[in-house]
């Protein structure tokens, strides 16, 4: 077992970076590019519906932006904690990382559990007073809360995988979960093959089949392919010395992708001050950014885990290497996301059965917004570089910078004095602050803990 778990560990100390990199990122950028693809298969079919059904799922997105961010937060801190005690060679606290953060996914998921049985409604009725948005609204959340057990679950368990170099198996489970979804979206939704039909509810529990199943498929690979960890409940007590350890870098990872509900929320009711049919517009561009970003995401999730083993083995080299590498890939990829909505905005809206007055919105809302892929591929990779080094803070400045003292202050003064096809100017204005900061707090950080780190 000893020589299984040294040989295994060396992998990203010696394998070369480039080699390294598309490795442990690829799998995880194509299993996002599903996941990408079946979030908008599933508007898709909610926008064969009504226009409010739509508008009713993009309301929603706050909350399900929150749920991802409290999962996705908590699994950088157990990533960064359990990579780095296995670059140090302490197994026994990698075990602990894991059992910690399984244990904390659960909580997560009680507590949102709660909050679908007795405030779903609430939340929509403080936007809108449309009852048919409101109805479809709670409906849906309602499925993605109360049984948010599998999205915790499963992010929790690849985040184990990734962490440990198993990435190809993350593929396997977010793939096989994305691939339920995308079957049952149609069944459910319209009743087909003899199933009820459920309407926007039925995209709902799609959408939470897929995860319980890559929750599951995920448990399985890491008992029985991840020999690096043991899960072992037996005996189990709750460390808070560990969950310390792993929320000082989640939590400020929690805060920066909640700000991102905030700004969600926020812009949404910025844009009811002109339509729903503005808001429908938003969503559908947040399901479609999420081609370009997921892949960007992938390559983040790939390269925490090697920055933060190589910190631990004090290899300089190797960390300048997967950093500068990363950023190339993730600007190539943002470019091409830029080119591709600039190009064919409007073949990308009709997949949503786009209105001619929601082309008139869409079209001009997704060249202006797409500027911003310029830039933003240079800020996700650094912001991740942030978090594995432990300086999630830098990474929240940054995102409480953009989305929340940029984009929303910006969005409502163009709204007011230029109208609504100007309030979409915010996010390439809000990118370019990101990109200032990010490179700030790059030189700080090398000088901090990069520059020197061979004389350690």
């Amino acid at each position: 077992m000893a020589e299984l778990q040294q040989r295994k560990e060396n992998k990203m100390g010696v394998m070369p970076v480039p080699k390294l990199l598309i490795t442990m990122s690829l799998p995880m950028m194509l299993s996002m590019l599903v996941q990408a693809f079946y979030n908008v298969v599933d508007s898709i079919f909610v926008a064969r519906i009504s226009e409010d059904a739509l508008t009713a799922v993009s309301l929603a997105f706050p909350i399900q932006n929150l749920m991802i961010a409290v999962a996705s937060g908590t699994g950088v801190g157990i990533n960064a904690f359990l990579s780095k005690s296995l670059g140090e060679k302490k197994y026994e606290e990698a075990n602990k990382a894991a059992m910690n953060g399984l244990f904390l996914a659960l909580l997560s998921s009680i507590l949102f559990a709660l909050f679908g049985l007795f405030g779903a409604r609430t939340y929509f009725s403080m936007q809108t007073d449309n009852m048919d948005i409101i109805s479809h609204g709670t409906q849906y959340m309602s499925v993605i809360t109360i049984v948010s057990i599998g999205i915790f679950g499963a992010v929790t368990l690849e985040r184990l995988l990734q962490a440990t170099g198993n990435t190809f198996y993350t593929m396997i489970t977010q793939g096989i979960g994305a691939i339920i979804n995308i079957v049952f979206d149609p069944i459910l939704i319209f009743g087909l093959l003899g199933f009820p039909k459920m309407g926007v509810a039925g995209a709902a529990v799609a959408t939470v089949m897929g995860q319980i199943v890559a929750m599951i498929l995920a448990y399985w690979f890491n008992m029985k392919r991840n020999p690096e960890i043991t899960i072992k409940w037996r005996g189990f007590r709750p460390s808070g010395r560990i969950i310390k350890i792993i929320y000082k870098v989640g939590i400020p990872s929690i805060i920066m992708m909640a700000i991102g509900s905030v700004m969600t929320y926020g812009y949404n009711k910025i844009l009811l001050m002109f339509s729903s049919t503005a808001v429908s517009v938003f969503g559908i561009y947040f399901k479609l950014n999420s081609f370009v970003f997921m892949p960007v995401f992938g390559l983040n999730n790939g390269m925490i885990p090697i920055l933060a083993y190589n910190y631990g083995a004090r290899n300089k080299k190797r960390i300048i290497d997967t950093i500068k590498l990363s950023v190339i890939i993730a600007c190539v990829i943002m470019f091409l996301g830029f080119v591709l909505f600039q190009v064919a905005p409007e073949p990308l809206l009709q997949m949503f059965n786009a209105s001619e007055h929601m082309m008139e919105i869409g079209v001009p809302a997704l060249r202006i917004i797409s500027i911003c892929f310029i830039f933003a591929g240079y800020s996700i990779i650094l912001s991740a570089v942030f978090q594995a080094f432990g300086n999630g803070m830098f990474s929240l400045i940054i995102s409480v910078v953009r989305q929340i003292v940029v984009i929303l202050p910006s969005a409502y003064i163009l709204a007011i004095c230029f109208g609504l096809n100007q309030v979409w100017w915010s996010f390439p204005l809000a990118e370019i602050a990101s990109v200032v900061l990010s490179t700030m707090f790059l030189r700080h950080l090398y000088l901090q803990k990069i520059k020197n780190i061979e004389e350690d």
